[in-house]
């Protein structure tokens, strides 16, 4: 008889009490799947010789109903936000649906940027890129002050090429603030010949595309039409003539990029859920004229 094969040891770890002892849940936001730690890394971390300078970002998230542009940074206390944008800002500025396509995902990075720059008082020296809105744009140093500087935090949306995100990108570039970036992932951006091509890119951008589908929907399917396209018809805002009044939006964002805070009053009449505390003297009284009462009866 041949000898017996020695059974080859499990290389898993042993669960055993130790073991269990050691073990160390992740982070709250990682469990929720929530935020990319890895990413959030080197997008927080600054060079040790920089001190305290802080190291700004700018966020882009989606929401079934909403685009948000923040530029954040962050301390150990937690993140400070120090400009934030919003597409259901848009109406105000002309383009009153279609809040979540991808030219209200530009527009929100332009009015983000152009916020951000009137606060500090950079926006007369970096006015960004107005003309040919398809071609890339670096910002360059102009006068005594450089271009602000941030970092894109895309989150956890997947940066395929033609993602909405990097047109908040686009509009923050074209808005006067400087981030690092390349043309790869512009919609328009043809992988096989490696170059990008401004025509359909500013077509994007100034919801051309959105237009053409809504001419071609209203032509064939005149029924669908009027469903699909329902908010705009409700917002008396033609989807055929997107593109006409996207530049409009872009000028009047340009103008007054500002954001006025509504006032609020308080209701006359507030609600009142618990029982107001009484006082002592309060209380005595209403004891007193509780037992008068259960004498008279």
């Amino acid at each position: 008889m041949g000898k017996r094969k020695a059974k080859k040891r499990s290389n898993s770890t042993l669960k055993t009490t130790s073991y269990f002892k050691r073990f160390q849940v992740k982070f709250a936001r990682r469990r929720l799947g929530k935020t990319d730690y890895y990413a959030r890394q080197r997008l927080i971390l600054q060079d040790k010789n920089k001190y305290n300078s802080p190291k700004y970002r700018f966020s882009v998230r989606f929401t079934n109903r909403d685009v948000i542009c923040q530029v954040i940074y962050a301390t150990i206390k937690g993140d400070v936000t120090i400009c934030a944008a919003y597409s259901h800002e848009l109406p105000k500025y002309g383009m009153k649906a279609g809040l979540t396509n991808y030219a209200a995902t530009y527009a929100t990075g332009l009015l983000c940027a152009r916020r951000l720059l009137a606060k500090y008082d950079l926006a007369e020296t970096y006015e960004g890129n107005t003309e040919n809105l398809g071609e890339d744009y670096n910002v360059e140093a102009e006068g005594d002050r450089r271009p602000f500087k941030c970092f894109l935090d895309t989150g956890l949306v997947r940066t395929s090429t033609g993602s909405r995100v990097f047109a908040a990108l686009k509009g923050a570039v074209d808005g006067g603030i400087d981030i690092p970036h390349n043309d790869k992932r512009y919609a328009g951006y043809d992988l096989q010949d490696k170059s990008l091509d401004p025509e359909v890119l500013e077509r994007y951008i100034k919801g051309g595309i959105v237009a053409e589908y809504a001419e071609e929907m209203e032509e064939e399917e005149p029924e669908k039409y009027q469903d699909h396209f329902k908010n705009y018809h409700d917002q008396e805002f033609d989807p055929t003539e997107l593109e006409e009044a996207m530049d409009e939006v872009f000028e009047a964002i340009r103008e007054d990029p500002t954001h006025t805070k509504k006032a609020r009053s308080k209701p006359a009449d507030a609600k009142v859920w618990k029982p107001r505390k009484l006082t002592y003297d309060q209380r005595k009284a209403a004891l007193k004229a509780k037992l008068e009462a259960l004498v008279a009866a």
